[in-house]
């Protein structure tokens, strides 16, 4: 599968462009970025070309990787899917529900496929447990917390970008935690709160199709040592936690464009893909309602 890489930032650098060059079932045909000097930079680097013009790409390949803010990725993706091409994403997909039904509808009238690249979902540790607690059933409540120190002071991250500062964690680490909590507990019928802590702090509840509520904690700007990620499920069945350890975010890029080389040769959408995606973007929006209502 010919792939072309959209987006030349940290994670652009640091993760897919590694991955999809190493990649042995697809050739990393070309890089397109909003600063064409950065993406003849990476393209050297890994011995491809560089495109000036992004239509030219999408002509060129089978299949794009977006690693862009999700504002830029949601249009490109609607035209990389009418140009034909098989979409890798990143979370969230947009951030409207508009957006990202946009890209929805031009994958399905195209007949691509999509997949987005929730990391925790391409863990085969974290999969299995998954779907081992979503077959289990029987729960009744959960907390999730992802907790980063991304824009607390002499952090030095790499991934301390504009639109993480603008949107923050609701939107930027929320997007991994739905991702465990609904295929466990099922869709989300109503967000009923969300609350503002300190800093881009933010708690949701969520209440679930299965039943059971659960909690969401979010923050960018957690003290370092307070920082981490988990989800614990109580029920009838005990108390289950996924597996902790960060996740090989190579390993786990690696098995999403192995997903999405199957979806594409089988036809069968991936759990993942992009209407899952709108789905989460259509949660998150609620929850920042329901934050801005409460705002002074």
């Amino acid at each position: 599968m010919r792939i072309g890489l959209l987006g030349t930032g940290p994670w652009a650098r640091m993760v897919h462009a590694p991955v999809l060059a190493a990649h042995e079932g697809l050739d990393l045909a070309g890089v397109w970025g909003r600063r064409p000097e950065a993406a003849k930079e990476l393209a050297d680097l890994h011995g491809t070309r560089a495109y000036d013009d992004v239509e030219a790409l999408f002509a060129d390949v089978d299949a794009v990787a977006v690693a862009l803010p999700p504002d830029v990725q949601a249009g490109l993706a609607v035209r990389a899917a009418r140009a034909g091409c098989h979409l890798l994403l990143d979370k969230p997909i947009a951030t409207t529900p508009e957006g990202a039904r946009a890209v929805v509808r031009a994958a399905e009238e195209a007949g691509v496929a999509s997949v987005v690249f929730f990391t925790t979902r391409f863990v085969p540790e974290a999969a299995a447990w998954i779907a081992g607690q979503a077959a289990v059933g029987g729960w009744f409540t959960a907390h999730a917390q992802w907790l980063g120190s991304v824009f607390v002071s002499g952090s030095g991250s790499p991934f301390a970008t504009p639109w993480r500062g603008e949107k923050g964690a609701l939107w930027d680490v929320g997007p991994h935690a739905l991702s465990v909590l609904l295929p466990v507990l099922g869709d989300v019928r109503r967000v009923t709160a969300a609350a503002p802590g300190p800093g881009d702090t933010v708690h949701v509840v969520l209440d679930h199709t299965g039943g059971a509520s659960s909690t969401v904690t979010l923050s960018l700007t957690a003290p370092p040592a307070a920082s981490g990620a988990g989800v614990e499920l109580r029920g009838a069945a005990g108390t289950a936690r996924l597996p902790s350890g960060g996740p090989d975010a190579f390993a786990a890029l690696t098995r999403a464009a192995d997903a999405l080389r199957a979806a594409a040769e089988t036809g069968r959408p991936d759990p993942c893909d992009a209407a899952f995606g709108l789905r989460v973007t259509e949660i998150l929006t609620d929850a920042q309602t329901l934050l801005d209502a409460g705002r002074p």
